[in-house]
Formats: structure tokens, sequence, C-alpha cells
């Protein structure tokens, strides 16, 4: 897909300076406040989100010392996508450890693979279970629209694939990665990255890779239609319904609505034939959500002999669930 001119930012731009009301009272000025964001000149996002980003840590004698070690590796000469790759301090000399593609959340629009509270959680992946992790760093929205995210977390698929074959050489912590167990793993949008990766990721052949399982933390998925629990919460401080509208609408291409399968993946579209040949999804679903609805669509495929596992954490959770490592705790790499 090609990337947006600047004409169609500023045109977009211009729409939405008219600041119009989304529902009830509350405007796209009101959204962006609340998401810490605001327009540029040249149609691109100012994002003020007060998290800090960390740069990786490839040494030991690092101080402090790191939980496991990290590097940036980048994946295209043409634009900023790339992997920060984590592997444990002493990884084992005896065995090879699973390979984890991990994709971090934001709601397409926010954060990065080096935000860190994502950074953390790799480093805990890599160090506790142990693995090595390849997290990427995606292109956001709305400068870059989906499928851009599909297409960057596609690439790093096709990375790791060139890294166990060898192609131009292996990175020596890819030396510890077992190719035959690989495991898509996503927060929130990276959930929702994880679920159209894997599918896209069908169309080619990535051997000697082997995806064993996919793991979706509160998927970021959507729908025209809202659901009883994005009813339910529609006030709530982190996605209010409003919000989650606008958030949408800066992912999406212009041409497309809510009920496009980027969003909703029960839509139909070109994927729904073909869900059956995923290998087991474990998803997890906060009550506390507003979104915890939107991971019932597995039911749906049932039917399809689609091997889904979902386990709803019955607790006063929220939209940012993507900070804990919880998805995983019971999780064997087999």
């Amino acid at each position: 897909m090609l990337k947006p001119t600047n004409t169609t930012l500023l045109l977009f731009l211009l729409v939405c300076l008219s600041w119009h009301t989304i529902s009830g009272q509350q405007t796209w000025q009101d959204a962006f406040k609340v998401l810490g964001i605001a327009w540029n000149k040249d149609g691109t996002l100012n994002r003020t989100v007060q998290i800090p980003m960390v740069d990786p840590t490839p040494y030991q004698d690092t101080r402090p010392t790191p939980t496991a070690l990290s590097q940036d590796i980048y994946l295209s000469p043409y634009n900023k996508a790339y992997i920060r790759l984590y592997i444990p301090l002493n990884p084992p000399k005896d065995k090879k450890l699973p390979l984890i593609i991990y994709l971090h959340g934001g709601d397409f629009v926010l954060f990065s693979a080096s935000t860190v509270i994502f950074h953390n959680f790799c480093n805990d992946i890599a160090s506790q279970f142990p693995a090595v992790v390849a997290s990427v760093e995606y292109r956001l929205a709305p400068e870059n629209p989906l499928p851009a995210a599909y297409d960057d977390a596609l690439n790093a698929i096709f990375w790791a694939k060139n890294q166990a074959l060898g192609v131009g050489g292996r990175d020596p912590w890819m030396e510890y990665a077992d190719f035959s167990r690989v495991f898509l793993l996503g927060s929130s949008a990276g959930a929702n990255i994880v679920y159209h990766v894997a599918l896209r990721a069908l169309d080619f052949d990535i051997r000697p890779l082997q995806i064993k399982g996919l793991l979706l933390n509160q998927a970021y998925f959507g729908g025209r239609q809202p659901t009883q629990s994005e009813l339910r919460l529609k006030d709530d401080p982190y996605v209010a319904l409003y919000v989650n509208h606008v958030l949408w609408s800066l992912a999406l291409p212009r041409n497309l609505n809510r009920d496009h399968e980027f969003c909703n993946p029960i839509s139909g579209g070109t994927y729904m034939g073909r869900v059956f040949r995923l290998p087991k999804v474990y998803i997890k679903a906060d009550y506390g959500d507003p979104l915890v609805d939107r991971c019932s669509w597995p039911n749906s495929c049932s039917r399809a002999g689609c091997r889904f596992i979902t386990v709803s954490i019955k607790e006063d959770s929220m939209g940012l669930s993507f900070r804990t490592g919880q998805p995983l705790r019971n999780c064997t790499m087999r």
C-alpha cells in the first residue's frame, strides 16, 4: 500500500480541525486531549503521552545491571520499522529457546517497542521463561494507516525466516533461538496485528519457522455496532467509546469503516475461510475493559474447527492490561 501523501494528510487535517461531535457532547478535540495528541501542520501527530522510552541494553556491564540483553535491528532501509531483540543474560548452552515475536499495544496510534512498559515486559519474558524475544517497532497511524503495521509484522516474520536460513548471515543472538517453536504475542493493537499477520503468513512459505501458537492479550478489535461491554463502560477513563471511535478513524484508511476486517474480525472479508488453519490461539480478556466483549468473536468460528482458548479475567481490569505479563504466566512453550 502506498504511503499517504502530505496532500492527503492535510485534507484529513482540515476535516478534523472542524472538531465535529462524535457522540453526545464529545468532540475530536476532547478525544485528542484524553490521548495526549495534537495535529502538526504537516498532518502528522504530535504525541505528548508521558511514558518514557528507553534505549536497548546490549552489554552486561551496563549500570544498573539489565534484566536481559537487548539490541535494535532495522528491518528496512525505507522506513523506521525495527526489531528490538532480547536474550537472557546467561542463555543456556545445552538447549535452544523458544522465539517469541511480540507486538506492542497503543491502539495503532501510540507508543513504541522502546516504551518502558513494553521494554520491561520483554525483558521479563526473555529472562524468566527464558526465551528469545523479537519486539517489533511497527509504523503508527495516521501517518501510516493500516495495513502498514501488518506489513511491518510480516516483514519481522520474514526476517526471522532469513535468520533461520542464515540468509546474509545470522545474528549471534539468534543462535539461541529454536525456529521450530515460534509464538506470536500481542497486547491490545498488537494482538490485533498478531491475528492478522498470522493469517497473512499462511500465504507464504516461512519454513523452517514453525508458528506453534498465538497469544492475544485483550485484543483491540471493534465494529460499528457497540457491544454490551462498550455501552456499559462507555465512559471508561482510558478507552471511552467516543475516544475509541476517534482511534479507529485514525487507524483505518479513509475509505474503510469499523466493520472492515481490519477492525471487525467477524465481518467476513478475505480471512474467514482461513481461520481454521491457524495454530492454537490463546485469548486473554479483562472484564473491566470496555472491549472485553470483542474477545468473544472466536465463538463464531468454533464450527470451523478453530482451536481457541479464551480466558476471562473476572476482576476490575481496564484498558491498560498490556502492562502485565499475565497472558503468558500459565503457558507452556512446547
